[in-house]
């Protein structure tokens, strides 16, 4: 049976997908004209128009998750968000490289880092969820934050 909603798993997944988008799209966006080399530099607008295109996609499915609306906040969360996604993709990936360390020594040093980005990770989600940047416990802020932040990525001239 087909529901006439998204599920919650997928909804959190699509949550993800939108945030880290955002994120990276404000900083392409940002960086863009910093950037020297031509090809380079080409690339960067290419990846700004396929991320463009992404977040139009899956800003069309918001309607279908539960109590979405919309409304402004400042610039901070996305500072906050900016550092909580760079520690959640470093803990992802010290946890794949460590799948694929041989040397005890280097294993090592590589879980000693891992548990120091758990670890920031944690006080990064705390500092925002306790300020309201972060409302994990209530999809519906969750999701109206992914939808502004998307909207205000998407506006930002470059």
């Amino acid at each position: 049976m087909q529901a006439n909603h998204l599920a919650w798993h997928e909804t959190m997944e699509l949550h993800e997908l939108v945030a880290f988008q955002s994120n990276v799209l404000v900083q392409l966006k940002k960086s863009v004209k910093d950037v020297a080399d031509e090809e380079l530099k080409g690339l960067y607008h290419y990846s700004i128009g396929k991320i463009e295109k992404n977040l139009w996609e899956l800003l069309r499915f918001y309607p279908e998750a539960p109590h979405v609306s919309d409304h402004h906040m400042d610039e901070t969360p996305f500072f906050a968000g900016n550092l909580l996604g760079l520690t959640k993709t470093a803990v992802r990936n010290y946890a794949i490289a460590i799948t694929e360390t041989a040397t005890y020594k280097l294993r090592e040093v590589l879980t000693t880092q891992l548990n120091r980005y758990i670890r920031l990770h944690y006080k990064v989600f705390q500092y925002m969820y306790h300020r309201g940047y972060y409302p994990s416990y209530d999809l519906t802020k969750l999701l109206q934050g992914d939808v502004r932040n998307a909207k205000k990525a998407l506006e930002l001239s470059y």
